[in-house]
């Protein structure tokens, strides 16, 4: 008999059976988390819209078309400068539905509660949750309830979905990215994930790292009053921009190549990601998103990103090309060219 890993006839290939259990990579948003989704859940779920991998599904339902998502949050410490994990729920699940183009309408959520836990912390959380939905005009209408004994559940989880609307006749989706189209970037990188990493380890700079967590539907919003002509849109979290630049090269078949100078890196965060020798285009964001645009619209665009409260540091880091398809290639600061691959294991675990 085979000891192969195996699901109701399903045999896991490469590079799956090298994981016999479940390691924090696999929650990555890199490597071992694309290998997870396109070896296992796919496959086992297989319909077109699941495989379209975007962070949303986008469904038609009596003329109307419906942007879908879930999310899950587990991050570590529950409370962080910029943030706590009730608005990065709201937020987070805005975000995803925003990539599809859609005006976000209705969330859930589900809270997994350990035994415990402090009332006035949970009561904390949702106080948060209630207002970053309030001021980003969406209602959470359904949720649950479940607790777990103490040791269990590491306090809090929070568990999401939404629903939103997409504009008819729009699409925007990550096989759309086409060869002389422009990267564009909302703002600098890696704020969030070194935000919570100087919490969690006690690390002291001289400038305050501060999550960037932000609901973008409004930027979005703008971006699209400008023009429609919009291929691409990702929000960076976990994996940062270099996992979201990998799938979306694999996806749409292109390569694309990178202006790592013109990549925009506040300078605290450069210093806190020099100290742990970590790149911040792998470092997780919860308020950027990365925009695949057409040339000849890419400056309408960035103008209207730069007139946006959430857009203001946007910049073009780099085009899409036909050469090396599937392949993200950065331009380093002295000239030399370096392959920017999805990362393999888990950079910074629990941040969002």
């Amino acid at each position: 008999m085979s000891d192969q890993p195996s699901f109701d006839g399903f045999v896991c290939p490469l590079p799956l059976r090298d994981y016999p259990q479940i390691v924090l990579g696999h929650g990555s948003g890199g490597r071992l988390s694309a290998d997870l989704i396109q070896h296992l859940f796919v496959p086992l779920f297989d319909n077109p819209t699941l495989a379209s991998l975007n962070d949303q599904a986008v469904l038609e339902l009596s003329g109307l078309r419906l942007a879908f998502t879930t999310d899950s949050f587990v991050v570590n410490p529950l409370f962080f400068p910029g943030g706590d994990i009730g608005s990065l729920a709201v937020h987070g699940t805005i975000n995803d539905l925003a990539m599809s183009g859609a005006q976000p309408l209705f969330l859930s959520a589900g809270f997994i509660l350990e035994e415990g836990l402090a009332m006035d912390d949970l009561g904390r959380v949702v106080t948060s949750m209630a207002r970053a939905s309030r001021e980003a005009g969406v209602q959470v209408v359904t949720g649950d309830t479940k607790v777990v004994e103490k040791g269990h559940g590491d306090g809090l989880f929070i568990n999401t979905a939404g629903i939103g609307l997409v504009p008819a006749g729009l699409r925007i989706a990550a096989d759309q990215a086409r060869p002389g189209d422009r990267v564009i970037v909302s703002g600098t990188i890696g704020d969030h994930g070194m935000a919570i990493m100087s919490v969690r380890e006690g690390l002291a700079f001289e400038s305050t790292l501060v999550s960037d967590s932000a609901p973008l539907h409004t930027l979005v919003a703008a971006m699209l009053d400008a023009t429609r002509e919009i291929h691409c849109l990702r929000d960076a979290t976990r994996g940062g921009v270099a996992s979201v630049l990998n799938e979306l090269a694999g996806q749409s078949r292109v390569g694309i190549d990178l202006d790592e100078s013109a990549i925009p890196v506040r300078p605290a965060v450069q210093a806190a990601c020099e100290m742990l020798g970590m790149d911040p285009l792998y470092v997780a964001n919860e308020g950027k998103l990365v925009a695949v645009v057409p040339a000849p619209h890419a400056d309408v665009v960035l103008d209207a990103m730069r007139r946006h409260p959430y857009g203001r540091d946007a910049v073009i880091i780099g085009q899409v090309v036909g050469e090396h398809p599937g392949l993200v290639v950065a331009r380093t600061a002295i000239g030399g060219r370096r392959v920017v691959d999805m990362p393999l294991g888990e950079i910074l675990p629990r941040i969002c």
